[in-house]
């Protein structure tokens, strides 16, 4: 296995254990903002480094564009839907967790 392959392989798993950690806040967290808040980091921060671990690997420039496009729409959408999502509990009454309580 070369040096190209092992730091593929492990950008590929740096970014599927962001991807777990981003599940886990979506099951454990209080509330719809805390959640959003770890989907549109965590997991965009895990596709960045999942689209690096194929960037080494990208057989051009042309397919080395297309995911960094691939993953800057990603990036715009997160944001774009966690905003809207977020400002949707705000209107419909929803507060933010504040601590208290289970």
């Amino acid at each position: 296995m070369s040096a190209v392959d092992l730091a593929s392989a492990a950008l590929w798993l740096a970014g599927a254990g962001f991807f777990l950690a981003g599940t886990a806040g979506l099951l454990r967290f209080p509330d719809v903002y805390t959640r959003l808040h770890a989907l549109a980091k965590v997991d965009n921060l895990g596709l960045g480094l999942v689209v690096l671990g194929l960037l080494v690997r990208a057989e051009g420039p042309a397919a080395a564009l297309k995911l960094v496009l691939v993953w800057l729409l990603a990036l715009f959408a997160s944001a774009t839907v966690s905003y809207l999502i977020a400002r949707r509990a705000l209107r419909r009454g929803i507060e933010p967790w504040r601590g208290e309580g289970p």
